[in-house]
């Protein structure tokens, strides 16, 4: 047995991918860390930006083109409306299991606590503005600010 002999007192999650894994990872993960009283800060960069940009939140697909973990040959992936076939499958999925919509968990996520960062860099190339971005995101931040957040504590990239 392993004497844990420091809880973790922070956690700062990069989320830098738009697809349902990704996202869902960073949200359930950020999620428990307010949960148990971890000082939380989720970080969206690049794709990831997607996740809380109000015109795609709701619309974060499964990825069935290079995901290993899909039992069915890449080539598939080319038939078209096979990765909302898969997408509509794990969210009817989620939604028995009660696992909330990106939204939700954002809010419970704010609610315990959290904060959300956007990526300067990336808001910037994907022209979006704090108005673009749903509302409970507390700024959009350089790479420095997200490290000066961050320091003393643990960083997780998904």
């Amino acid at each position: 047995m392993v004497e844990n002999k420091e809880k973790i007192k922070k956690i700062s999650i990069i989320c830098a991918s738009a697809d349902l894994e990704t996202v869902y990872a960073t949200l359930i993960m950020g999620n428990g860390a307010v949960m148990d009283g971890i000082e939380t800060n989720l970080f969206f960069t690049f794709w990831g930006l997607n996740a809380i940009t109000k015109s795609k939140m709701n619309k974060i697909k499964a990825p069935v083109i290079g995901n290993t973990a899909i039992p069915l040959p890449s080539i598939l992936g080319l038939i078209p409306g096979l990765s909302w076939l898969l997408s509509k499958a794990m969210y009817w999925r989620m939604n028995q299991l009660d696992i909330p919509p990106v939204k939700e968990f954002l809010e419970m996520v704010e609610a315990g606590g959290g904060k959300i960062y956007a990526c300067k860099a990336a808001v910037e190339m994907f022209m979006l503005s704090k108005e673009k971005l749903w509302e409970g995101v507390d700024s959009i931040i350089t790479v420095g600010d997200f490290y000066d957040k961050s320091a003393g504590g643990q960083i997780i990239f998904t």
